[in-house]
């Protein structure tokens, strides 16, 4: 019998929680189509990357609707079937936030743009190339369920999102359909929602946020939304712990 090997399609994955989705999915010999604005750095990424299964690296700004159609055509060129779709790529905003009152309202456009129509509008172009019980993981924050003061830009783009996830869930019930809040990470995005503090008492992505997408990705629980606690086991902690656990997950 011939070996299925799985695809993903993982926007925004040059750095941070992309990137580190990524590359586990690589060592477990996935094929992989990959995202980011910045070519130089995508291409960083697609190297790191390459040496299991086929990497496919298409730059540009999820805000493009002819860029989206790139999705399309590699599909459709290298026939392949999509096994799993994460929307990562995210906008924060302006750095640092401000207040809802004082916020520019271009940006704003440019952060529900990208947060919570860019992702919908991708799986409209590439429908016909996901596999009948596909897997899609919309990656939300902890500000789309909390009012936290000078988050309401990306907190309310993410409360959107998870909103048509829950309805995407409903209209499409053989799929499995997640809205994943990663919790606290250290990433640049991070680092920009809080200019000039430190930062180095999050995790790392890999530490706790990837063995919980990993979770979601092979146990496939009902639809809904998750908590990377939700998903770890209860005292997981940081660094070697998480990581023995998502270990466990694939063997």
């Amino acid at each position: 019998m011939q070996h299925h090997t799985p695809t993903a399609l993982i926007t925004g994955a040059s750095k941070g929680l992309g990137l580190a989705i990524a590359t586990a999915l690589a060592q477990r010999g996935w094929n992989l189509i990959i995202n980011a604005r910045n070519a130089q750095q995508l291409r960083a990424a697609q190297r790191s990357l390459e040496g299991n299964g086929q990497v496919i690296a298409i730059s540009g700004d999820v805000r493009d609707e002819i860029h989206l159609l790139q999705f399309q055509e590699v599909l459709e060129r290298e026939q392949l079937t999509l096994d799993l779709v994460i929307n990562n790529a995210s906008a924060l905003g302006t750095s640092p936030l401000p207040t809802l009152l004082e916020y520019p309202i271009d940006d704003l456009h440019r952060v529900f743009h990208t947060n919570t129509i860019a992702p919908l509008s991708l799986l409209q172009k590439i429908r016909s190339f996901l596999a009948p019980e596909v897997t899609v993981i919309n990656v939300s924050s902890d500000a789309a369920a909390e009012a936290y003061e000078t988050w309401g830009g990306y907190g309310s783009s993410k409360a959107a999102l998870d909103q048509w996830t829950a309805i995407l869930a409903k209209e499409k019930p053989v799929w499995k359909v997640y809205a994943f809040d990663p919790g606290d990470m250290r990433t640049y995005m991070h680092q920009q929602a809080f200019p000039g503090e430190d930062i180095s008492d999050r995790p790392l992505p890999r530490e706790q946020a990837v063995p919980a997408l990993l979770h979601l990705i092979y146990e496939r629980p009902q639809s809904g939304r998750y908590t990377t606690a939700s998903l770890l086991p209860e005292t997981p902690g940081a660094g070697e712990t998480s990581n023995a656990y998502y270990m466990t997950l694939i063997r």
